[in-house]
């Protein structure tokens, strides 16, 4: 976390007092495969994380060694083979497209994603069937550590700007964005922020 990030975003007196309260937050990507990166996302989707770590952990156990498989060996297996694992008819269809487009080299690599912008990465992952938005978002910010992210579709965002603004109402997807034009380039930094209000707001022992 730069200081010149929490310089800029400390211009914001509200933001300023978050960040005060909260401290620093550690912005280090994975740098997963994206492959890896978006079938997690996927089996994520809907789910809260217990849940999803429960079967992200018997979807590895369906392949040899217990290890995250590979494109390749997602791609010769069966729908109804994916659902063993607690997975949904629609989201094995979507993870075995998925490792299709990897292994036909459809899919960019981590290396390549460092050499396009945010708005072409969201724009080819987003063909892709049962990823949106929301999902390549997440992918930008914690996979790729992209720093100017502002996921404004996500309600725990939302929450944590109502909270720390103490809006009536969570801010509608467009009135967010244009607030958040203002903490560009760092917009990344500011959702985590937001995330934490929204946990404060929540657990207010936290």
């Amino acid at each position: 976390m730069s200081k010149r990030a929490i310089a800029h975003l400390s211009s914001d007196p509200v933001m300023s007092a978050l960040i005060e309260k909260i401290g620093p937050i550690q912005l280090r990507p994975r740098r997963l495969s994206p492959f890896q990166s978006l079938t997690q996302a996927i089996i994520h989707q809907q789910l809260n994380s217990n849940a999803a770590g429960s079967i992200l952990e018997r979807f590895k156990r369906l392949f040899p060694d217990g290890e995250f498989p590979t494109p390749g060996q997602v791609a010769k297996t069966s729908v109804d083979h994916l659902k063993t694992a607690g997975l949904s008819r629609p989201k094995a269809n979507y993870i075995i497209d998925l490792a299709k487009r990897c292994n036909a080299g459809l899919i960019p690599t981590v290396n390549d994603c460092d050499f396009l912008e945010d708005a072409e990465i969201i724009a080819r992952l987003t063909e892709i069937k049962g990823i949106g938005r929301w999902t390549v978002e997440m992918f930008l910010i914690f996979n790729l550590g992209r720093p100017d992210v502002l996921p404004v579709h996500d309600l725990g965002v939302r929450r944590g700007f109502q909270a720390a603004y103490g809006k009536r109402k969570m801010p509608e997807p467009e009135s967010l964005a244009g607030y958040g034009r203002r903490w560009a380039p760092h917009r990344t930094l500011a959702a985590r922020y937001l995330w934490r209000a929204a946990d404060a707001a929540e657990n207010p022992n936290w």
